[in-house]
């Protein structure tokens, strides 16, 4: 890292970028807007704090799952590099930072949105949603499309941008993973609970992350019922478990049950409820594809074309 004209600027794959701001922050991230040197060009720069050789992995993984997916409804990777702690980081407690050059979307996540139209008391359109839906639901085929398939296991609004003329994004790879795992001992069922108590948002993810029992299987479904919570937000502007979370209930509970509390009122076709209620299946083996939400999606939409 160095400074020119005044402006901090930093090497990441033999190109340069000057850092203008600080955009967010997270629990293992930050992300600043930087500018490319020669082009002019701004992007988004994540920079993942590492504070072990297990984080480390996992910051590579997120690496290897951009490069690997390449679709327009998943974020794309511009360059990256990879820093051992002294280079870049006076931080005495990080062994490296894993630096991404991503995008920058202006127009924020689906979250920013969601925010958005509770402050003004408004809705997405029905036609909206299902276009939303159609766009994340194919960045997922992707990754579960991918040999062997990664499952994304933290899908949210918040993990969603969107493009200026409204496309769906997904984002933020770091919890993704290989999708299709056998847990045959207890070990291996803790250590996946740990993992997804630390990276699966608990309002979006699936109850078999939440309870991982031993002589199981887990699969690309995980993003299924976390698809099912999104298409929940899109219609009621919160997660389905939600109140569950303000009263301070167990989510790991209220996930098992798969009790979903719709409002009283719709101004929504009842489509919308049918397929949350198809997707929210608390056994995994019960709840759809990727491929089945998507041919629902298509038809759903071709049928409101067909009226127009």
């Amino acid at each position: 890292m160095g400074c020119m004209c005044g402006k901090e600027s930093l090497s990441i794959d033999d190109r340069r970028f000057f850092i203008r701001q600080r955009l967010g922050e997270g629990g293992f991230s930050y992300v600043d807007l930087v500018e490319d040197a020669v082009s002019h060009k701004t992007y988004a720069l994540k920079r993942i704090l590492c504070h072990s050789k297990e984080e480390e992995q996992i910051a590579l993984q997120e690496v290897e799952v951009m490069r690997a997916v390449a679709h327009p409804n998943v974020i794309p990777l511009e360059c990256h590099s990879f820093h051992k702690v002294g280079q870049y980081s006076k931080a005495v407690d990080i062994t490296c930072e894993v630096f991404l050059v991503i995008p920058l979307y202006r127009r924020g996540t689906l979250q920013d949105r969601i925010d958005t139209l509770k402050l003004k008391k408004e809705k997405f359109t029905e036609d909206e949603i299902w276009k939303l839906m159609l766009g994340i639901c194919k960045g997922i085929k992707a990754l579960h499309d991918h040999n062997p398939p990664y499952a994304h296991r933290d899908i949210k609004p918040d993990n969603v941008m969107t493009h200026d003329d409204g496309t769906p994004v997904v984002m933020d790879l770091g919890s993704a993973a290989p999708a299709r795992m056998e847990i045959h001992t207890a070990r291996q069922a803790t250590s996946l609970q740990d993992t997804a108590a630390e990276r699966c948002s608990m309002l979006y993810r699936a109850p078999e992350l939440f309870t991982v029992e031993t002589n199981s299987s887990i699969d690309e479904r995980t993003d299924i019922w976390s698809l099912g919570c999104v298409l929940y937000a899109l219609a009621y502007l919160e997660s389905p478990f939600e109140s569950a979370y303000q009263r301070g209930d167990s989510l790991a509970l209220a996930t098992m049950a798969g009790k979903i509390n719709f409002p009283d009122s719709s101004e929504y076709s009842s489509k919308i409820n049918d397929i949350i209620l198809w997707m929210l299946k608390s056994d995994p083996q019960e709840r759809p594809f990727i491929d089945q939400v998507l041919d629902r999606l298509h038809s759903i939409i071709h049928e409101g074309e067909n009226r127009v």
